[in-house]
């Protein structure tokens, strides 16, 4: 595919732009992305006093949960654009109806507010887990096929499938509300303030004894870098009406590892590796084309990571 320079409107800096979720994980890497770009940022958060730093960064914060739509549209007033960005994500957590409720109501409500508010531009957080299928396969944004609910599943087919879900009711509302939405995809999100994923790869190979995957290949994200997406889409109008994959390199899971414990200049005393062929890539190159979005190497993230942290 042929390298095209991404066409971008001149400047969000004088946009005001409402996160949904800004002081969670991801949230928070928004908020600041948007504050470095001196950009206007209202955090629409349930506690609106959780992370003070955001307040002292000059980020307004607006109480509104996802299931309030009135007050969600209330959040919105005065918005540019809205990053649909909260979700449930909780690992031990196969409730069908929370993540219903959190997941594909919350982002119908969203949508709602934004267009009750008056706002047109949404960029909605979705996940590759909205892909039907599981290993071994490269998956491109084109013609995705979309996960269904089940009655009963783990944790993860439950998250997958509401996230599924609510990606087809921001499309199909967007269509009829006359939004201008973009879905960004991301991967096995990695970075600092992480509840989920990153603590777990930590406890299971940071102790003296590490069983090591081998064959394993799951695309890992800096949050940062997911961010960094998110800027790039509200920049660019071509993006409107696109949805992109924001994933790690197809390297294995042993090299983000390797990575961690050169950073932290120590590994375990043992390293047992364990065969574990499980494959999941996925085709980056519409946003490195669109967005010229590009993911940073794990010691960079894992650097990042640890001053974002601080």
């Amino acid at each position: 595919m042929e390298k095209q320079t991404p066409k971008r409107s001149a400047q969000i800096k004088t946009k005001t732009v409402a996160v949904t979720g800004a002081t969670g994980f991801l949230g928070r890497y928004i908020a600041d992305a948007l504050r470095a770009h001196e950009t206007n940022v209202i955090g629409v958060v349930r506690n609106p006093t959780r992370v003070p730093h955001l307040i002292k960064r000059g980020i307004a914060m607006r109480q509104a949960d996802l299931g309030q739509r009135d007050r969600l549209a209330a959040a919105f007033s005065g918005a540019d654009m809205v990053v649909s960005n909260a979700a449930l994500f909780a690992l031990e957590n196969s409730d069908r109806e929370a993540h219903r409720r959190a997941n594909v109501l919350g982002t119908e409500n969203v949508l709602h507010a934004a267009f009750d508010a008056g706002v047109k531009r949404v960029v909605h957080i979705s996940s590759v887990a909205v892909y039907k299928g599981r290993f071994h396969r490269l998956t491109n944004e084109g013609g995705a096929q979309y996960r269904k609910m089940p009655r009963f599943g783990s944790q993860q087919v439950v998250y997958s499938a509401s996230k599924a879900l609510s990606e087809q009711s921001a499309w199909r509302l967007a269509a009829e509300l006359g939004l201008e939405l973009t879905t960004l995809r991301p991967c096995g999100i990695y970075g600092g303030h992480d509840t989920n994923i990153t603590p777990k790869l930590m406890r299971l190979f940071g102790g003296k004894v590490a069983l090591i995957p081998a064959f394993a290949h799951i695309p890992l994200v800096y949050a940062g870098d997911v961010a960094n997406a998110v800027i790039s889409a509200l920049r660019t109008p071509q993006t409107i009406g696109q949805a992109y994959n924001i994933t790690g390199e197809d390297l294995p899971l042993s090299d983000f590892l390797k990575s961690w414990y050169r950073f932290r200049g120590h590994g375990p005393k043992l390293a047992i590796p364990i065969p574990l062929p499980v494959t999941r890539t996925f085709d980056n190159r519409l946003a490195e084309r669109d967005l010229g979005w590009k993911n940073r190497s794990f010691i960079e993230g894992l650097r990042d990571m640890q001053a974002f942290q601080g």
